[in-house]
């Protein structure tokens, strides 16, 4: 008998250009959480590193946006283009364990995510940060980011951080539940190749 054939890679690579930004993007789901990434904006390119870290997921980002304005439009158009890398990759999605969840404590924060990857767009986000700005950073942008991604890779994601009094500290801890919750949803079931609806299709 042969033996079955592995599956296939679960890759993206996705180019978006605008008048207000440039982006090249390259997504291996099945990786070992490296990334490369320079998007101008420091603050978002230390929370991509740590979704692709601890998420599994290689990751690698440029990005040249319109920063003379603002960090908005490179942040909303990187997040859009992973979100539509997430869904390129995963394909008909035949085998993941579709659903996944994580708290994360980080000092004073917790930070709890759950995602369903449903194709089906959906954002809850009940955060509130004690402060405008994380460093140059705009608070505001996390929401916005996390928004498009899940609009574009059409996944279900509630985000609640309950409490915390450090803006950097909770953002942080999001993107590190985010990239947990990723994880796991994205894992293949040993030996399924169904899809994990009984619509037959997501």
């Amino acid at each position: 008998m042969d033996a079955p054939s592995p599956p296939p890679p679960r890759q993206a690579s996705v180019t978006r250009a605008t008048r207000e930004t440039n982006i090249t993007l390259a997504l291996n789901l099945d990786g070992r959480g490296e990334a490369s990434i320079n998007t101008g904006v420091g603050f978002f390119d230390h929370m991509l590193e740590h979704l692709a870290r601890h998420s599994g997921c290689d990751l690698q980002v440029t990005a040249h946006g319109d920063l003379q304005v603002d960090a908005h439009h490179t942040v909303e158009d990187v997040s859009l283009a992973l979100g539509q890398a997430l869904a390129e990759a995963l394909g008909l999605k035949r085998g993941i364990r579709r659903y996944g969840w994580a708290s994360v404590p980080m000092e004073d924060v917790l930070a709890n995510v759950a995602l369903d990857l449903s194709g089906r767009p959906a954002f809850v986000f009940n955060v509130r940060f004690p402060t405008p700005r994380i460093g140059a950073f705009d608070v505001e942008l996390i929401a916005e980011s996390l928004r498009s991604l899940a609009n574009a890779a059409r996944l279900n994601l509630h985000v609640n951080v309950p409490y915390g009094s450090n803006s950097h500290h909770m953002a942080e801890a999001i993107f590190k539940a985010l990239a947990l919750a990723l994880r796991q949803a994205l894992q293949r079931a040993p030996g399924a190749q169904e899809i994990p609806s009984t619509k037959g299709t997501l």
